[in-house]
């Protein structure tokens, strides 16, 4: 058997602590470690600013707040099938509201998927550099080539996934750092804390003015005393046309 060096085994040591710190931040983060945060102090119906709350992370938004008409608000797992095929058509509607539809976008793990912690930390430390959204749609789009890899061949492809959505212009290093950072932990245990308090059961989840839209059955919301009802569950594009049909709500005059 070959003998390892010196070197190597300080390696392998050090690999197996980071392992297993990762392994303890994933339980941390999925438990949600947010005891000590007062969360009467935020209103889960507008968008959240950085704090020490959530890591000095705020919350992540597809669109323009500031000329949106309406926000919905989006609790997903990147691990999630159903999230990855809804996705699409989530940006969709936000294109095609003609910046009248903002999405605020906020992690929700499922304890059962084994690389969704890893996954939301990625798409956060991307964050941290400017690309939180392309890295979030790349991450749904190649789903299937990530959700049951190894650590190692994780971290292969989210790191080759960075570089593609960066165009090579991302700060590798720092990225790969900020993964395994406690502002990142923060960030995602707080968006656990928070859909937790407004009862979210399962991914993908949305509200609208405080309403559920069930999206995988009949359901109904009432925006500006109208009522917007489905008849069944929503596949392909009914969900955009849901969306921008509550975007009409809110406009239309009375």
């Amino acid at each position: 058997m070959k003998k390892l060096s010196g070197f190597s085994v300080i390696s392998l040591i050090i690999g197996i602590a980071v392992v297993a710190l990762i392994g303890v931040g994933a339980f941390l983060v999925i438990d949600g470690n947010n005891n000590a945060i007062d969360f009467n102090n935020y209103d889960f119906y507008s968008v959240i600013s950085p704090s020490k709350d959530n890591g000095d992370i705020g919350d992540h938004v597809k669109g323009s707040v500031e000329d949106a008409v309406i926000l919905v608000f989006e609790y997903a797992d990147y691990q999630c099938p159903g999230c990855a095929s809804i996705n699409p058509r989530v940006n969709k509607a936000v294109e095609e509201s003609n910046g009248k539809l903002a999405v605020v976008y906020r992690s929700f793990l499922l304890s059962y998927h084994q690389n969704g912690t890893a996954a939301a930390s990625a798409a956060e430390a991307a964050g941290l550099q400017g690309y939180w959204k392309p890295y979030a749609d790349k991450l749904f789009a190649e789903q299937s080539e990530w959700e049951y890899a190894s650590v190692s061949e994780r971290k292969a492809l989210f790191d080759k996934y960075f570089g593609e959505v960066t165009d090579g212009k991302g700060d590798l290093e720092k990225f790969d750092q900020d993964i395994a950072s406690e502002a990142v932990s923060k960030k995602i245990s707080f968006d656990m804390g928070v859909g937790r308090r407004i009862n979210v059961e399962s991914t993908p989840a949305f509200y609208v003015d405080g309403q559920v839209i069930n999206w995988s059955e009949a359901g109904s919301v009432n925006i500006n005393g109208k009522t917007i009802a489905w008849e069944s569950a929503m596949g392909g594009d009914d969900f955009t046309k849901l969306l921008l049909k509550i975007v009409d709500a809110v406009e239309a005059k009375e």
